[in-house]
């Protein structure tokens, strides 16, 4: 079978860098960082893709990438895998600079993109052998036995897809299942998965995201790109939310169910506090408030509890919320 090297580009890089040992031992420690962003930029022309990217990844996180279509998310995943030169800083991955050391990076991390290419002549199963060579590995792509890792055709079973039948004749949805198990069985330690779950059925989303929570259990870090704001809330440790390629928020989904937001209408209009701990003024009117407040309430009601209030709300604060202050209704 002779492949062009256009199609090897897409099999190898797209899909699987995956050449290297990612047994514990090989692996940064709990809580160690696997990537770091400096800086980042990339300009194309006049157009600002990414502008001035800072990030850090710990080693067992799922961090979120969200933020409309132009936001600056695929640009930052290619700058990671080092298909793009930045225009000015610098990423790292695994100890590595991701554009001059970039083989090294794909060594060690699985990639999903947002636009699969496959090849169409081939069987699902012969596709996965064909990965598995490359790898040097055996055909079920289960490196070490027992490391938490699935086996290809135990998730193919499992996930409903056949993988004795041609590429060409699979719908899109079980393409993109045969994509997310060349990912998923590769172990690598670092996965960048952009809009993993496009196409994919509510109960087969489910069962991805429990493998994702799954493979983080295992150590492993996940980058996920997605505009999908509830599995990102539902999978993730922390999420960074782009806009117009700068980072307009960081958040710990964990902080985020601790904030809340207090609406109060008052009788009279009043100077309102500058500072209070943990409360973040969002809208004040003549008579209308509005704070978020991370933490304690206590301190914010006992100003008001001094105030003629007409009317109060508390309300959760969460992830949709703090989008949509950001971009709006923008999906």
């Amino acid at each position: 079978m002779q492949l062009s090297q256009e199609l090897l580009f897409v099999f190898i890089i797209s899909y699987v860098f995956a050449f290297c040992d990612t047994s514990p031992h090989n692996q940064p420690g709990k809580g160690q960082s696997v990537v770091t962003i400096e800086r980042l930029t990339k300009h194309y022309g006049r157009v600002v893709a990414l502008d001035n990217l800072t990030l850090q990844i710990d080693q067992g996180e799922i961090v979120g990438l969200l933020g409309p279509n132009g936001s600056g998310k695929t640009t930052a995943l290619r700058l990671l895998l080092g298909f793009l030169r930045p225009t000015a800083g610098r990423a790292v991955v695994a100890g590595f600079d991701c554009w001059r050391q970039s083989v090294e990076v794909r060594r060690r991390v699985s990639y999903l993109p947002g636009e699969l290419r496959l090849y169409e002549n081939l069987t699902g199963r012969q596709f996965l052998e064909f990965l598995a060579r490359l790898r040097g590995w055996a055909a079920s792509g289960a490196k070490e036995p027992g490391n938490g890792i699935p086996d290809a055709p135990g998730l193919a079973r499992q996930w409903g897809l056949d993988l004795d039948r041609p590429i060409r004749t699979l719908s899109s949805g079980m393409k993109h299942k045969l994509a997310l198990i060349s990912v998923v069985v590769a172990g690598t330690p670092i996965a960048i998965l952009d809009e993993p779950t496009n196409t994919l059925d509510p109960a087969m989303r489910e069962e991805f995201l429990a493998l994702l929570r799954q493979w983080r259990n295992c150590g492993r870090t996940i980058i996920l790109s997605s505009h999908v704001l509830s599995e990102v809330a539902a999978v993730c440790d922390r999420v960074a939310i782009l806009k117009q390629g700068r980072l307009a928020a960081l958040e710990r989904l964990s902080d985020l169910r601790e904030l809340r937001r207090v609406r109060a209408r008052l009788a009279r209009p009043v100077a309102v506090p500058g500072s209070v701990p943990g409360v973040e003024a969002e809208e004040n009117g003549q008579r209308t408030y509005s704070w978020v407040v991370r933490g304690s309430l206590q301190p914010l009601l006992r100003w008001l509890a001094e105030q003629e209030v007409e009317d109060l709300h508390l309300e959760p604060v969460g992830l949709e919320q703090i989008y949509r202050r950001i971009h709006g209704d923008t999906p």
